[in-house]
Order: structure tokens, then C-alpha cells, then sequence
């Protein structure tokens, strides 16, 4: 009978051992889950951090000539209005290679800006106005370019890979003069008559 009871008791003991074991290992395999999910969140995050920091080291590096480019831009404005205003004659041979001289200059200088990102932005006579790239100084009537065009470029704009840096400035041919909108008293009366519109809308 003793024996009896000490096999239940025993019986008991593995049971609520078990039990214990089962509870203690469920809890540890939910804490094992959570850390691990902790685990790749942060593994997540920290590639998150490295791939952000990545691409603003790679916008530095590309715009941090962009302050540097800016301020030659005057430069490259000023050797083509110099070139610009050369006459088309020139005997003078000492002149003639002054003016050889500035143009190489200025092709020097194109070449560095290409060489280092920095494109001009130039549109042709007749190219739609685009205000992501060009500037409006001026509108004027034109025979020879559709209204919304460019008729000419006042001064060429540049942008660093594809980011505008200074917009083109540029007149723009005037659209065409809309019909007069016509209200209710306007229907249609010749010149000196007065008509009113006496139908309910």
C-alpha cells in the first residue's frame, strides 16, 4: 500500500517536474522568438543607418562642389559675353590671339565643369518653356515660335547631376490672346445695342 502511495507521489512529482520543465522551456523558446526578432530589427536598422549615411556621403561628395561651381559660373558668363562681343574682322594679329586665348579659356573651363558634373542648360530657339529648368525674364509677341517657346536665351543656366544650379533665363513667346468671356448681358448684341438676356438658367 506504501509502495502504492509513493508511486502516485513520485508519479505527481515527475508530472508536475514535467510540467514545470514544459513551462519554463516555452518560456524560454517565446524569449528566444522575441530576442531574435530584436535581433533583426536592429540588424535592420543599423543597415538602415548604413545605407542612409552611405548616400548622404555620396550627396556630399557630389554637391560639395556645388557652392564652388555656383561661384564660377560668373566666370564662364563673363568669357562668353567677352567672346560674344568680338568682331567678326580682326586684322590685328596680337588681338586675334588674345581673343584665341580667352576662347581656349572658356573651353577649359566648360571642360571642367563637364568633367565634374556640372552640365549647361541652353535651350534651343523654339523649345517648349520648362520651369523646372528655365527662368521667364520676359514674354513677348513672336511670328516664329509657337506661344509657351523660347525665343531666346539671355543667359544659359547649369545644373550639377541633374539637380538645377541656376536656371536658364529666357523670353518666351506670348500665347495668343484669348476670346473675351461673355457674360449673361453679352449675347450677341451688334455694337450700340442693348440686349438683355432674359431666359431663367
Amino acid at each position: 500500500m506504501s509502495d502504492e502511495i509513493e508511486n502516485e507521489d513520485g508519479n505527481e512529482l515527475e508530472q508536475d517536474a514535467t510540467a514545470l520543465l514544459n513551462a519554463e522551456l516555452e518560456k524560454l523558446t517565446a524569449e528566444n522568438a522575441a530576442l531574435k526578432e530584436q535581433a533583426l530589427r536592429y540588424a535592420a536598422e543599423v543597415e538602415n543607418i548604413k545605407r542612409r549615411a552611405e548616400r548622404e556621403g555620396n550627396d556630399a561628395r557630389a554637391y560639395g562642389i556645388q557652392k564652388f561651381a555656383t561661384s564660377l559660373l560668373n566666370v564662364a558668363d563673363v568669357l562668353q559675353r567677352a567672346l560674344g562681343s568680338v568682331p567678326a574682322d580682326i586684322s590685328d594679329p596680337a588681338f586675334k590671339n588674345f581673343v584665341a586665348g580667352i576662347d581656349m579659356t572658356e573651353k577649359e573651363l566648360a571642360g571642367a565643369f563637364e568633367k565634374n558634373g556640372v552640365k549647361k542648360i541652353n535651350p534651343l530657339k523654339g523649345e517648349k518653356f520648362d520651369p523646372n529648368l528655365h527662368q521667364a525674364v520676359m514674354e513677348q509677341p513672336s511670328a516664329e515660335v509657337e506661344g509657351g517657346g523660347v525665343i531666346m536665351v539671355m543667359q544659359a543656366g547649369y545644373e550639377l547631376f541633374g539637380r538645377v544650379i541656376r536656371p536658364a533665363m529666357v523670353a518666351v513667346a506670348a500665347k495668343s490672346a484669348a476670346a473675351p468671356v461673355k457674360n449673361g448681358y453679352d449675347n450677341g448684341a451688334a455694337e450700340g445695342e442693348h440686349k438683355v438676356d432674359t431666359q431663367a438658367e
